[in-house]
């Protein structure tokens, strides 16, 4: 019993400093962030990641990419975002726990990663320095890399490198290059049940297009509307208009 008792508290004790010798690992692995103070990104690990993905297949990947100031982008354009994909972006610092507790309880109950619960400063550090693949080596990089990059930008700043590198389309990275693809327009000259639609094909891109309606674009589509509504961020009559217009959208 003894030496059953024993190896037990070796095997647990090298498991726990296997786990404090990777976190350092990582710790010391994190990517230095202070020129993204100024300085805009000409590419991301994602970008490069979905260009090897496709040479791997035989294909060339056409990138379409182009910077938006964030001061250009409508105020209302960047609520439906936040409350879509991160209602406590502006008062968290990086990692939204009560989320990341929900997913840990979902992926157990279906038995696999099928909830992230990322904010959007974990996305931010995924398509700048990170790959898509779901492992928790990955999930922990994520965290440092997302703390660093509140610790050293602002909210604002984040936010503008979040519409700028964000993945919707095959190819299509950030916001600017997204609203010409599919709408031919200029991010500022969206209405809103088009800026709704683009933001609903946010999770899944690669199979959500904001031009081809569904029943996932059209059910987030609704979820996102309301928010909208109920944060006051839109009036009634604004609510109706862009209602009636994604119906219209749906049910063509």
């Amino acid at each position: 019993m003894k030496y059953l008792l024993k190896t037990l508290i070796a095997f647990f004790g090298s498991i726990l400093l296997l786990f404090i010798f990777s976190l350092i690992a990582i710790y010391f692995s994190v990517p230095d962030v202070e020129a993204l103070k100024k300085e805009n990104p000409s590419t991301t690990s994602f970008i490069e990641f979905r260009k090897q993905e496709a040479g791997m297949q035989g294909k060339k990947l056409r990138v379409r990419h182009k910077w938006v100031r964030l001061s250009d982008v409508p105020d209302l354009f960047q609520k439906s975002i936040i409350v879509a994909e991160d209602a406590s972006f502006w008062i968290h610092e990086g990692i939204d726990w009560y989320e990341v507790r929900q997913s840990i309880k979902k992926n157990w109950e279906e038995g696999e990663i099928a909830r992230g619960g990322s904010t959007i400063t974990q996305q931010l550090a995924k398509n700048l320095y990170l790959s898509p693949e779901k492992t928790i080596y990955r999930k922990m990089r994520e965290w440092f890399i997302a703390k660093e990059l509140e610790r050293t930008l602002n909210k604002n700043r984040i936010l503008e490198l979040y519409l700028n590198t964000i993945e919707l389309g095959r190819g299509v990275f950030g916001i600017h290059a997204a609203t010409q693809e599919y709408f031919q327009k200029q991010p500022w000259q969206l209405e809103l049940w088009e800026v709704v639609r683009l933001t609903a094909s946010i999770p899944n891109p690669l199979k959500m297009n904001p031009n081809v309606p569904s029943s996932g674009l059209r059910w987030r589509s609704r979820v996102i509307l309301r928010r909208l509504l109920k944060y006051g961020f839109i009036t009634e009559a604004e609510y109706r208009d862009a209602k009636d217009k994604l119906d219209g959208f749906f049910n063509t």
